[in-house]
């Protein structure tokens, strides 16, 4: 048996890798995944923020204020027209506009800060830096003013007083590599969708040899049913095993992302989810009565629950309900366990995970067994 299933293995080996098209499906996809996952973050982070500032007020306190933005980090000013700045957002050169509007000084010197106003059409992931550092400076600001009740001359003295505090800021530099982790988790999101997809690619070669009698001249020989499908699993899994050591070395080596967790880690459980992977295509097959069925349960299946589990964008931004559906998905906990690795979890949080992804391993192979079985004979179902 183990000298036809190693044969079984080379001739289907030799068969899938014959034509120079399947290197493009099963090791191209994933390296494009990385580029793509590239071009998506590749402007995140970079250039700080572009804030344009209209002053209409022209005092003094609005002065200082503008002068406290110049000197944040990652933020770049430039004074402009209400109409410039309005012209500028809707182009993409402005992150952020800035209005300090006629009475904005009076109302910080009375202790009510008002007549501030702050655009963006980036959202709340642009404006929140600039909007914490501002409404601080701003409040300190407005404690002067309701210490000097109003009186420009004591609020003057006080703010000086303020700006010559005798305590030091120490600030060290701390890297940064929160991005680079985000590219390779999407990327190991793209790469177990076309895991997914090449184990089925794979499986259906089992309809296939029906569909040409090739599986009929086999079983004509010593080799059982059983033997045939074994080595396709062989071979399934193979096939993979070679898919996440390519996109792991690329990840790693060639575009340098920093995974945030040790790649035996990493390796580990995405080997774990090639067995899953191989057992949802076993059983998609077993379902179906021909390759053509395959593939429309592929199109229904494959890419709706990666969706779904967050293989192309991070999973926080869908809706809850979409993430309870999640919680039934194993992309979804791969996933959420190489997350769970790169935020520092200890192997010992993890165990239930592991459990839950051996629990679909069983189940993908016990159904698709059970529907084998149901058929009498493999021989009436390849």
């Amino acid at each position: 048996m183990l000298k036809d299933i190693y044969w079984l293995v080379i001739t289907l080996l030799r068969t899938t890798f014959r034509k120079r098209s399947n290197l493009i499906v099963y090791l191209g996809l994933p390296l494009a995944g990385i580029l793509f996952s590239l071009l998506i973050y590749s402007g995140n982070g970079q250039g700080g923020l572009h804030v344009g500032v209209v002053n209409e007020d022209g005092a003094e306190i609005a002065a200082n204020t503008i002068s406290f933005l110049q000197g944040l980090d990652q933020v770049k000013v430039e004074n402009v027209t209400e109409a410039e700045m309005q012209k500028q957002l809707a182009a993409g050169k402005l992150d952020s506009g800035l209005i300090l509007q006629k009475g904005y000084s009076d109302s910080v010197l009375a202790g009510e800060p008002a007549q501030i106003v702050i655009q963006s059409l980036k959202g709340a992931q642009v404006t929140a830096y600039v909007k914490a550092m501002l409404y601080n400076y701003i409040d300190n600001f407005a404690a002067v003013g309701q210490i000097s009740e109003g009186d420009p001359t004591r609020f003057k003295q006080l703010y000086e007083d303020y700006q010559k505090q005798d305590f030091q800021l120490t600030a060290n530099t701390v890297h940064d590599n929160s991005l680079m982790v985000q590219m390779s988790y999407q990327s190991i999101g793209f790469l177990i969708m076309f895991m997914m997809m090449s184990a089925i690619n794979l499986s259906e070669l089992i309809l296939k040899g029906r569909e040409d009698r090739t599986y009929f001249r086999i079983m004509s020989s010593p080799i059982t049913p059983r033997t045939y499908v074994i080595s396709n699993i062989i071979v399934n899994f193979m096939v993979m095993l070679i898919q996440i050591g390519f996109t792991v070395i690329c990840i790693r080596y060639v575009f340098k992302f920093d995974t945030g967790i040790p790649l035996y880690q990493l390796v580990g459980l995405l080997a774990l989810f090639a067995l899953i992977s191989v057992g949802i295509s076993l059983s998609i097959v077993a379902f179906s009565k021909s390759s053509g069925m395959s593939g429309a349960l592929q199109n229904l299946i494959i890419t709706p629950s990666c969706l779904l589990a967050g293989c192309f964008f991070p999973i926080d931004v869908m809706p809850a309900f979409l993430r309870r559906i999640a919680d039934f998905l194993p992309q979804h906990w791969v996933l959420q366990t190489i997350k769970q690795l790169q935020e520092g979890d200890s192997f010992t949080s993890i165990v239930f995970n592991l459990l839950v992804l051996g629990g679909f391993i069983v189940v993908f192979f016990l159904l698709a067994s059970y529907k084998f079985k149901r058929m009498n004979d493999i021989r009436n179902f390849v």
